[in-house]
């Protein structure tokens, strides 16, 4: 079925470019993130956690995986998974800000992780409509994990909101950080419009509102707030990364760059 697909956008070439920036960006998203939460393991603040967190993240590769695959077989010049995340420089990743942010302490990667996981629930529920029959799939498939996903960090988010005076200062302070990379999550630029205009995506028309309704209530109940100040920070969708990404990429990297073409 996708490669039927695939073939019918290599007709339109333009629609087929932006069918393939969009699934990078789904995908470079979920790979940065992916790294981060990896980073935790060995260093969660208990056992239960580390392994939740390292499934977690586990999750979220595997979604990277899919899209970069369809990716590679949407542009059809040979590149597979490994070649698109590993030999890409960092102008050449699309995904979030959000993502990239450092871990900081366990309340940040929380936050992080809690403001990813509404996103990610809303935008896949959309996405299982979309025309494309691959990514509708895998909207399908991801949905299930992610609303484990959402499911764990709302829960946290209200027990560090609630805990002792420890935990809601740090939460709240994580809160306060990460706001403004939230800017870009619900920015439709001519790419998203081509693809809705083409009727390949669903229109996401009302997800920014949604999402905001729930943060808002989610923040309530935890006894946060969230900044007076509006999101700003945008860029990371067209390669304009904060400087946190190179040195991500540097890391994840280096055993595919010193061996390349390497085979387990």
């Amino acid at each position: 079925m996708a490669s039927s697909t695939c073939k019918e956008l290599v007709m339109d070439k333009a629609l087929q470019d932006s069918l393939f920036t969009y699934l990078l960006r789904l995908a470079d998203s979920q790979l940065v993130l992916s790294h981060r939460l990896s980073e935790w393991c060995g260093h969660a603040p208990e056992l239960e956690l580390d392994i939740a967190m390292a499934n977690i993240g586990l999750d979220i590769l595997g979604q990277a995986r899919t899209l970069l695959t369809l990716a590679g077989e949407l542009e059809g010049k040979g590149r597979d998974e490994d070649k698109l995340a590993f030999f890409r420089g960092e102008r050449e990743y699309y995904n979030l800000l959000l993502c990239e942010q450092p871990n900081g302490d366990f309340a940040q990667t929380l936050v992080r992780q809690w403001l990813m996981d509404h996103y990610q629930q809303l935008l896949l529920t959309e996405l299982t409509q979309s025309s494309y029959a691959p990514l509708a799939a895998f909207a399908v498939k991801s949905l299930k994990e992610v609303n484990y996903h959402l499911r764990f960090s709302s829960n946290w988010i209200q027990r560090l909101g609630l805990g002792t005076e420890e935990s809601a200062r740090r939460t709240q302070a994580a809160v306060d950080e990460l706001w403004r990379f939230t800017g870009e999550l619900f920015v439709t630029d001519e790419v998203e419009a081509s693809l809705v205009d083409a009727g390949l995506l669903p229109a996401l028309d009302g997800l920014a509102e949604a999402w905001q309704g729930r943060i808002e209530a989610e923040c309530r109940d935890a006894g946060l707030s969230l900044p007076e100040q509006a999101a700003y920070r945008q860029g990371g969708r067209q390669g304009l990364h904060t400087e946190h990404l190179g040195y991500l990429l540097a890391e994840m990297q280096t055993v595919q760059r010193s061996y390349p073409n390497m085979s387990w």
